[in-house]
């Protein structure tokens, strides 16, 4: 399975961005593989609905979660129709949220702004 992280830096070492539309960069990382790729968010710079446009970035990237603190709701609507599941980060820790995905542990995320 594919999941998208939103990531201030690349590598794994990276943290956690506390904003889904605006971080810098998205961890898509293959939990089968344990391969992982960095795409650049070109909706960083955007006036407005960086949601949206960093949400149709994660759809095209055929994940089918989404590891983040928060989300706004424009962008949830586009996740969710494309049936990419909400989960809560835990930490700024990407390797810490990816243990916890992979033990099932980390929450759903539901609160959505």
């Amino acid at each position: 399975m594919k999941i998208a992280i939103p990531v201030e830096d690349q590598g794994m070492a990276a943290s956690v961005s506390q904003s889904f539309g605006r971080a810098p960069y998205y961890l898509i990382y293959d939990t089968d593989t344990k391969e992982c790729k960095f795409i650049d968010n070109s909706a960083i710079a955007s006036q407005g609905g960086a949601g949206i446009k960093a949400a149709q970035t994660i759809v095209d990237s055929g994940v089918s979660a989404l590891l983040t603190p928060l989300c706004g709701e424009n962008a949830a609507k586009v996740l969710n129709t494309a049936n990419i599941i909400l989960y809560k980060t835990v930490d700024v820790s990407v390797q810490n949220n990816i243990a916890a995905f992979n033990s099932g542990i980390l929450p759903l995320l539901d609160d959505i702004h």
